[in-house]
């Protein structure tokens, strides 16, 4: 590894505004790599534009072509091609701050200068929301001791709107490679995985209290948009499965007792929110859909099964009858104009 960080920056499309998310990157020095990866994009000049960066800061930036693989594969060619002892993904359409940036690379020059590498580090990060005109910082003070590498044992709890998403957190780029992390192609929602596969392969943490990471919402063309998740709620629906099927809750208990009950609160967030767009669909084959992604977490763990279903957040998405799931629609619109979530 020859660079503190590797910066991916997935592409597609993205001309209109991915020079701000770059310009912001290139701030950090020399010894940044930034990836970036056209993801086959055909309507605009990203592929150029790529290629210029890659031309113009050799020693920081490279381009990589590929054919349309998705998101989740433009994180994977990250993942593959990356230099940098620590990695972090950075959307086209997103930027990070600059002192922010300078503060959080210090501190991972000082890891690397004394050889105490942390497995992951937090950072907060802020939504723009575009049709209110407003902003709001996810922060993790009340989750995590500042100041100090901790672990898992020391976390606090964390509230329903303060989940880690990937804007949020840095990885040590060999820990991504030695869990075996691979996002599925041509699916979105991939970065649920992104934060919840790696988790037990982590043993210390660093949070740094910076506003790191700004991101858009309230787009009408973002994958978050209601009308948008109906119409790829099958994408959901695989990374849910895929979410199940990566780990067993009760082993990871064993070790680490809050981290298996974040992890758990984590997995009947996705299971509600696939099951509430299945919903939201109302269409018979749809209904049936969320039976059997109930049924299939029932056939891998009943006990898991039925915590989800009765008592955690998910358990609103599971009213019998029609005026059950109009109330089920209900409830989560209420939420999604408390916390702006889409």
């Amino acid at each position: 590894m020859d660079k503190l960080i590797t910066f991916a920056v997935p592409c597609y499309n993205s001309a209109a505004y991915m020079d701000h998310c770059v310009e912001t990157l290139l701030q950090g020095g020399d010894d940044i790599e930034i990836i970036l990866v056209d993801d086959g994009s055909t309507k605009d000049d990203t592929p150029a534009i790529c290629d210029r960066y890659a031309q113009q800061y050799p020693d920081i930036v490279r381009a990589i072509h590929q054919e349309n693989g998705g998101h989740g594969e433009g994180v994977n060619q990250g993942i593959r091609n990356a230099r940098g002892v620590y990695y972090k993904v950075v959307d086209s359409d997103d930027w990070v701050d600059v002192p922010a940036l300078h503060k959080a690379l210090d501190k991972l020059r000082q890891f690397v200068r004394d050889n105490k590498l942390v497995d992951m580090m937090v950072c907060n990060y802020v939504y723009e929301h575009v049709e209110s005109e407003s902003e709001r910082v996810m922060h993790y003070r009340n989750v995590f001791p500042r100041n100090k590498v901790f672990g898992w044992e020391q976390i606090g709890r964390f509230r329903p709107s303060q989940y880690l998403l990937m804007h949020s957190v840095i990885y040590r780029t060999q820990l991504l490679r030695d869990c075996g992390l691979e996002l599925p192609k041509h699916t979105f929602y991939v970065d649920n995985i992104f934060v919840y596969q790696p988790l037990p392969s982590v043993k210390n943490i660093y949070y740094l209290d910076v506003d790191l990471y700004r991101y858009f919402i309230g787009r009408s063309d973002q994958s978050v948009n209601e009308k948008v998740m109906v119409t790829r709620v099958d994408q959901q629906l695989r990374v849910t499965y895929q979410m199940i099927d990566s780990h067993d809750l009760r082993t990871v208990g064993a070790d680490h007792k809050k981290l298996a009950r974040y992890m758990f609160n984590y997995l009947a967030m996705m299971m509600a929110i696939s099951s509430i767009f299945l919903v939201i669909d109302g269409r018979p084959e749809a209904l049936g859909k969320k039976t059997q992604l109930w049924e299939y977490l029932r056939t891998v763990d009943s006990g898991l099964y039925h915590k989800m279903k009765y008592r955690a957040v998910s358990a609103f998405t599971n009213f019998p009858g029609y005026q059950g799931r109009k109330l089920s629609v209900q409830l989560y619109r209420l939420a999604r104009k408390i916390y702006k979530f889409n």
